[in-house]
């Protein structure tokens, strides 16, 4: 998701779900049982470091531990990195896993990087801040201690926390002709920029668990951008080779953990019978194609985003948990007969500030998600998970760009998630 500003938004007046409606239309739509060796995530213990932790593996459409089913119920807080930098926010860290294991998730997603600006870690090509990489660290660890796994991005589309462009900017004050953020795709020299970032994270040793990074079963998969898109080259190749390129040298340091590449998920050329599921038509020429970007070799996850707020122009809500629904079934049926791997709706999302919408009417949309996933698994279908965008601790609202989650603030929503883990949790012994 690109942080943006929402200024020019109306907030919503908060429309409470009554808990007699959300206990029926969680009932309505979840499915009433699930395969009896399904589990959210089965571990030797819930606290502490020193019992063994094994790696989350994947198995065709399935991901596992130890042989166990693993199903993603998670959350993305993208800032944590830079919280931890400073002793006086740090604790928001633990806050956020603390609150995350209260209500039963099980995965984060956050950056990994900081490319360039304020407390940046990579501060410059192959310069990187140590005390910004003791700050992850740190971040690892708290994942760890709360039995939470990571989902770590590497590198940005956008240009929030440097990103892209900021791989351009650096390649023109060293003289280099670029003329565009899409020639972070293809210069020789902006990728060797990139893979020496890849390589200083993927081999440091955590100054705390004094575990190294591509041997640490917290983290779940590296993700090599978020959102990217390519718009010069609506073929497609381009970005092609980039994943293809990126995902294997991910592979060639760290061939144990999972690989994903940060879609959207929008339909290209590959599958042009496909691209009327798209929610506009510029969504299918800005250079990527989920089918295609997904059969690169060294990928193992589908991923994919939900915004129906923003990509829909319209304000009809019935429309857009129809969309929602379409997405969703869409994907996951082409990850399982067409790219045989699990999928990880890695973003879904409603921002309060839009007037369309409320507080009410999210916790439809994330109904609807956690729903139209679980009536999947119920009928033998993939794995993968949903990854909330995004959960937030008291205290950190001055970041909130509109689709941040306050649990102790909406206590509807608290129950929603709950309601979700322990239908997932109830599937193990059904």
């Amino acid at each position: 998701m690109r942080q943006r500003n929402h200024s020019n938004l109306v907030l919503s007046s908060h429309l409470p779900f009554q808990s007699l409606f959300l206990a029926t239309s969680l009932l309505s739509i979840f499915p009433s049982h699930l395969p009896s060796n399904f589990s959210i995530n089965r571990m030797e213990g819930s606290t502490g470091m020193s019992e063994t932790w094994p790696m989350v593996e994947r198995n065709g459409t399935q991901l596992l531990t130890k042989d166990e089913p693993f199903v993603i119920h998670g959350f993305n807080t993208y800032w944590l990195m830079v919280f931890a930098v400073d002793p006086e926010t740090r604790h928001k860290i633990t806050d956020v896993f603390s609150e995350a294991k209260e209500v039963g998730l099980n995965t984060c997603r956050t950056w990994a990087f900081n490319d360039g600006g304020w407390r940046a870690l990579q501060v410059s090509p192959f310069n990187y801040d140590e005390v910004v990489l003791q700050a992850l660290d740190f971040v690892l660890s708290e994942a760890r201690k709360h039995r939470i796994r990571l989902i770590l991005s590497l590198c940005n589309n956008w240009s929030d926390y440097g990103g892209r462009s900021q791989y351009v900017k650096w390649g023109q004050e060293s003289g280099l002709d670029l003329t565009s953020d899409d020639d972070f795709f293809s210069d020789t020299t902006l990728k060797s920029y990139y893979k020496g970032f890849i390589e200083a994270v993927l081999t440091r040793t955590n100054t705390i668990t004094n575990i190294e990074y591509k041997n640490d079963a917290t983290i779940l998969a590296w993700e090599i951008i978020n959102e990217p898109r390519c718009p010069s080259d609506p073929s497609g190749d381009t970005l092609q080779a980039w994943i293809e390129e990126m995902s294997a040298f991910v592979k060639s340091i760290d061939p144990v953990h999972l690989v994903q590449v940060g879609l959207e998920g929008f339909y290209g050329p590959s599958t042009p019978e496909l691209m009327k599921l798209n929610p506009d038509d510029y969504s299918g020429v800005v250079g990527t194609d989920f089918i295609r970007n997904h059969q690169a070799p060294s990928i193992d996850l589908a991923s994919v985003h939900i915004y129906p707020d923003v990509w829909l122009s319209h304000s009809d809500q019935d429309d857009h948990i129809k969309f929602v629904q379409n997405w969703m079934d869409q994907h996951m049926s082409d990850s399982k007969d067409r790219l045989n791997m699990p999928i990880v709706f890695a973003e879904f999302g409603i921002s309060i500030r839009d007037e369309r919408f409320g507080a009410g009417f999210r916790e439809l949309f994330m109904d609807t998600v956690y729903g139209t996933f679980l009536r999947s698994l119920e009928t033998g279908g993939l794995g993968g998970g949903c990854i909330l965008w995004q959960l937030f601790p008291e205290g950190a609202e001055h970041m909130d760009d509109g689709y941040a989650v306050v649990l102790a603030k909406y206590p509807s929503t608290f129950s929603l998630v709950s309601l979700q883990s322990k239908r997932l949790s109830d599937g193990a012994s059904t």
